[in-house]
């Protein structure tokens, strides 16, 4: 069991990445001009470009560097690099990240409801809220491995 968290915790680290450069949705303001893709890369580097760093921060923060602080945490208590008793700080970094897939559903949903543009959403929203969701179950499976023992 220990090996498949870690592989599929390694794989997280490619994973990730990837979602964060694929396209989250397709938005326009009129159905007649087409629409262009955003990313949380492209969605970062917009907020910063027009004055939000603040909000570019903290977007960065969420959707970049607590998912991949939980991951490398997760793979070096793996691989008995790093103490298990950094698994509370993991689960509040996986908090944070999930706060950033509740953000995006608002948005998107905040967006569908103006009605004077097009919003669709695409396949990088699946990856990257399925990249959380197993980034979750492996830090749950962790604890619980950890409580019974059978993480040295």
């Amino acid at each position: 069991m220990l090996r498949l968290l870690t592989a599929l915790n390694l794989a997280l680290l490619i994973l990730f990445p990837i979602a964060w450069a694929a396209p989250l949705m397709r938005a326009g303001l009129l159905p007649l001009f087409g629409l262009s893709e955003i990313s949380i890369l492209s969605g970062i580097g917009t907020l910063w470009t027009e004055g939000e760093a603040v909000l570019a921060v903290l977007v960065a923060l969420f959707a970049l560097a607590a998912p991949m602080a939980k991951t490398m945490a997760l793979a070096l208590m793996h691989l008995s690099r790093a103490p298990l008793t950094l698994l509370p700080a993991v689960q509040l970094l996986g908090k944070l990240a999930m706060a950033d897939v509740f953000l995006i559903a608002v948005y998107i949903t905040l967006a569908k409801g103006i009605a004077v543009g097009r919003v669709e959403t695409a396949w990088g929203l699946w990856l990257f809220t399925a990249c959380v969701v197993m980034s979750f179950g492996i830090a749950l499976a962790t604890k619980r491995m950890a409580r019974r023992g059978n993480l040295v």
